[in-house]
């Protein structure tokens, strides 16, 4: 006879606990603070967690790139990704996480300038910036000015294309906003698309890291075993969800704009999820190439990767 529903079929494991009660003074293991960019681009980074197990084990809380770089820099958050700009910047308070990034090697389809005009004629004309990435917006800059050869006037606008080109003859878009804006609001608007990643790659023959997953250095150094648990729940994670890209992709166009096989070109020819040496070579260079005072980072800056067993 088959057992009935709920029935142990084997040895009851023994509690840790006298009466199934934690005794006066246990400590509850640290359960890490960790980001969730509410961006597409990181959906193939945290669908696998409930698959693998490793959701229940992370206090997720969910912001755009500005608010998760904000929150980790002031100690909010104990790991998470992090715009490369930000992270540039705090490189002395915090250490990235081995092969795993936000990045492209060749067209993102995420990052984009969208524009009315060829990008030549934007001399001293206003572009309007999303407020949801520095560092698209700061290799906006960059190629405008060290490859096109125009400085335009920059103004920071709500990420919304429709009303960002009222005041500007060009925009510059990230996420699912230039997404949307490459398959459907250029035609419709009668717009030049410009990706950010193809850009970069044929300038410079190197891949581009949007943002970096990172821990602070006081918490690898309380919590080190913490930290390896997390970097492989991600590691994971990532590769559960491209073994099974079509169940990711069927599921996310139930909610979104886009259709199973745009968000499947997306992750699987647009989007780099890497942290190797050719990426970090890329961020070399970047930070060879706005590095300064200004910037909040020498050129030179020094990038320090979790050491792993």
């Amino acid at each position: 006879m088959p057992e009935p529903l709920g029935t142990l079929t084997g040895p009851t494991p023994a509690s840790p606990f006298a009466n199934g009660i934690a005794p006066a003074g246990w400590r509850r293991p640290v359960r890490p603070r960790v980001g969730h960019i509410e961006f597409l681009n990181c959906v193939p980074l945290f669908w696998g967690l409930a698959r693998t197990g490793s959701l229940l084990d992370l206090d997720l809380r969910r912001d755009s790139p500005d608010g998760l770089s904000d929150a980790l820099t002031a100690g909010e958050l104990d790991i998470g990704p992090i715009s490369l700009m930000e992270f540039l910047k705090h490189a002395g308070e915090l250490v990235a996480l081995p092969d795993i990034a936000v990045g492209s090697d060749g067209p993102v389809m995420s990052c984009l300038i969208v524009s009315k005009v060829p990008l030549d004629q934007l001399d001293g004309a206003p572009v309007a910036l999303g407020s949801t990435s520095r560092t698209s917006v700061r290799l906006a800059a960059l190629l405008l000015s060290d490859l096109v050869g125009v400085r335009p006037r920059y103004f920071a606008a709500p990420p919304d294309l429709d009303v960002m080109l009222q005041d500007a003859p060009a925009a510059v878009v990230i996420g699912d906003v230039a997404l949307r804006a490459a398959l459907a609001d250029a035609q419709r608007l009668r717009l030049h698309v410009y990706d950010l990643g193809e850009m970069w790659q044929e300038w410079t023959g190197l891949p581009f890291v949007f943002a970096v997953f990172a821990a602070r250095r006081d918490f690898v150094a309380r919590e080190p075993q913490t930290v390896q648990r997390v970097h492989q729940a991600f590691l994971a994670s990532r590769d559960l969800s491209l073994r099974e890209v079509d169940a990711v992709c069927e599921q996310a166009a139930r909610w979104e704009p886009f259709d199973a096989a745009i968000l499947r070109r997306y992750y699987m020819t647009a989007l780099d999820f890497s942290l190797g040496p050719r990426q970090l070579a890329g961020i070399a260079e970047f930070a060879r190439r706005v590095g300064g005072p200004d910037a909040g980072f020498p050129p030179d800056v020094e990038v320090r990767l979790l050491s792993t067993p």
